[in-house]
């Protein structure tokens, strides 16, 4: 099943973000159900969140899988949604 996660990243922590960037692209890369992913931008262009589009069994694997996110353990997101997606374009 495709799955989306929305993440809203908590104010003042985009260096929690840039700290952790290297290791949340890793995690992304070795765990290999990410299709689709990249950083919410706010008025200044910096980022502010994330959408993954995710290919999983369940919503339980998706939400394993996001708290298992670097993110997620150095507390960079004040919000995370997680929904089941279909893909209709592209």
């Amino acid at each position: 099943m495709r799955v989306v996660l929305i993440t809203c990243d908590n104010p003042a922590s985009l260096q929690i973000r840039l700290d952790n960037r290297d290791a949340h692209l890793a995690y992304i890369a070795e765990t290999g159900v990410v299709e689709m992913a990249g950083p919410f931008l706010d008025l200044n262009g910096q980022m502010c969140g994330s959408m993954i589009i995710m290919n999983v069994d369940s919503i339980a694997a998706a939400q394993a899988w996001a708290d298992n996110d670097p993110y997620q353990k150095a507390g960079l997101f004040k919000d995370v949604r997680i929904e089941e997606w279909k893909k209709v374009i592209g």
